[in-house]
């Protein structure tokens, strides 16, 4: 594969030094990418660059995935206020979490190229402050790093701590450090670190007096203007106890029409061919949102697993029937677990179908209950109720334990049994 190429049709080259494409034409080249442990998930934003590290690795050279274990103690400069600092615990608790996730991508037992996962703590947090500044900070001109954009506006606004303003600093000395470690000559990331990478190299030709390389790519926002990766409920992780594997497969099927081919390119192994045959589908038929399906299958696929994409599409198929009967109660509540919800303690007779709509707030009393139900606006587990003295018995709950009571197609109520 022509990584560079590859990286290029895709629309994923934004900025890269000079001679980056030869060299990696003609050499096998270890890169890297570097993840701040800001969390204890990565989220979808992180996607873009995972997926570079895994191409890399395809295209037959060797990525390094750095984890910040020493960096996410300073962290990476927000464009208008401090970021808070996270202690020591926190940091390793975090780096601890994104591990797993960024070996879904990269294969670190490849015979030929395998990937590596590196803490850049191994040797930052054996830097000594005098050894730092004689043999880094002495490479570094002070007003260079103030006629950095990120420092500028911060430097325009409520101004910016020594510590933050250092974090360039170290991240140039990461590059150093995985240039002597593993002759490391490549560094990739979004195009807000271009400047952070090019200090790097420069660092790298100044004590190594060796060449380096810079690869970014471009900053995602939706064609509606909006920031990726962000919903009405927060951010989409890639931590299935943080974003259920049902809700993640939800946010990409329901993308934006003008969104889904482009981001078949950037977040799918999908070679051009298929893509384009995908575009010609979503142009004829833009109602059945091909695009949007095949993004949702292939990312949660790669994410979650394919057991996963089967559940996720058993819960859409079977909301959208009305039959959530055939849900388990895990998939219950990825699809609903943000539904208002009630205790009712185990009755062997059952409970009068009126007094569980008025416990669960759906209704204000028996009468209206009433009305509703001859009215067919009133359903158990999606199935209609059409008796007004009907009992709702305990078999009738999703394996033994939860009841959906539903008022029209939008109110829902999940009853738990204890």
């Amino acid at each position: 594969m022509d990584f560079y190429g590859e990286l290029e049709w895709r629309g994923l080259v934004h900025s890269a030094t000079e001679g980056a494409r030869e060299v990696l034409a003609r050499d096998k080249v270890t890169g890297y990418i570097g993840f701040d442990p800001t969390a204890s998930s990565l989220h979808v934003g992180s996607l873009l660059v995972m997926m570079a590290l895994a191409r890399l690795q395809r295209a037959g050279h060797l990525p390094i995935a750095v984890v910040g274990g020493g960096t996410g103690l300073i962290g990476d400069p927000k464009p208008t206020t401090e970021r808070a600092l996270l202690t020591l615990e926190q940091v390793d608790q975090n780096v601890a979490g994104i591990r797993p996730q960024l070996e879904r991508f990269l294969d670190f037992d490849h015979p030929t190229n395998p990937a590596r996962l590196i803490n850049n703590a191994d040797w930052l947090t054996k830097l000594g402050a005098v050894e730092f500044m004689r043999d880094v900070g002495k490479h570094f001109s002070v007003n260079a790093m103030v006629a950095k954009e990120s420092v500028k506006k911060r430097m325009e606004g409520e101004g910016i701590s020594y510590t933050e303003f250092s974090y360039a600093l170290l991240q140039a000395y990461d590059f150093l450090e995985l240039y002597r470690r593993f002759g490391c000559t490549l560094q990739m990331g979004g195009s807000d670190q271009w400047g952070n990478i090019t200090a790097g190299m420069d660092l790298i030709r100044r004590v190594e007096s060796a060449k380096a390389h810079g690869l970014v790519m471009p900053l995602i926002t939706t064609s509606a203007g909006t920031k990726f990766g962000k919903t009405e409920s927060g951010t989409v992780w890639l931590d299935a106890q943080r974003t259920s594997p049902y809700e993640f497969y939800q946010f990409w099927l329901n993308v934006d029409d003008r969104d889904g081919v482009r981001y078949l390119r950037f977040f799918t192994f999908l070679d051009e061919a298929r893509i384009r045959e995908i575009e010609a589908a979503s142009t004829q038929e833009p109602e059945k949102r091909h695009a949007q399906r095949e993004l949702a299958r292939e990312i949660t696929r790669l994410v979650h697993g394919d057991a996963a994409v089967q559940q996720a599409e058993a819960a859409a198929a079977a909301l959208f029937s009305g039959d959530l009967e055939a849900l388990s109660v895990v998939q219950l509540l990825a699809v609903l677990g943000d539904a208002p919800s009630i205790e009712v303690i185990r009755q062997s007779e059952g409970w009068r179908i009126q007094a569980l709509l008025v416990q669960a707030g759906l209704v204000t009393s028996a009468s209206e209950a009433n009305r509703l139900i001859k009215g067919r606006g009133i359903s158990v587990n999606g199935r209609v109720v059409t008796d007004e003295k009907a009992l709702v018995s305990p078999s009738q709950a999703i394996e033994g334990q939860v009841l959906v009571l539903g008022r029209g197609k939008k109110d829902k109520c999940l009853v738990r049994i204890t």
